[in-house]
């Protein structure tokens, strides 16, 4: 039998021990990958509430808005949850380089079958 969370229409995120949810940011006009990091209720309700992308940053351990310090923010155009709603996925529009080294996503790097990295970006 189904569970209303995995078939209802009602929001209601299931977080891990740490109170998170994993967050798979992509570019909603190229639907390139852009990063993936955590939310937690706070930084998924400003995110709904305000239109700009927030996080739970785990190192710190504060929230944050994407963008705050560099400029680059990334405006909400749509929140997909999956389908137990422990992760969430972010359609955003970047003002600028996602990735805090200035690629413009967190994956620039590939892993070739010996193990090795390539940038590609």
């Amino acid at each position: 039998m189904a569970d209303v969370r995995e078939t209802g229409l009602a929001l209601d995120p299931r977080y891990d021990a740490a109170g998170l949810i994993t967050a798979c940011v992509t570019d909603a006009g190229s639907g390139a990958l852009l990063m993936v990091a955590h939310m937690n209720a706070q930084a998924l309700q400003l995110t709904l509430d305000t239109g700009e992308v927030h996080f739970w940053s785990r190192s710190r351990k504060s929230l944050w808005k994407k963008g705050e310090s560099s400029g680059n923010v990334l405006k909400l155009v749509e929140l997909r949850i999956d389908c137990d709603q422990d992760a969430v996925w972010v359609m955003a529009s970047p003002a600028g380089p996602t990735c805090h080294t200035g690629a413009s996503s967190c994956f620039y790097r590939r892993v070739a079958s010996d193990g090795s990295l390539e940038r590609i970006a």
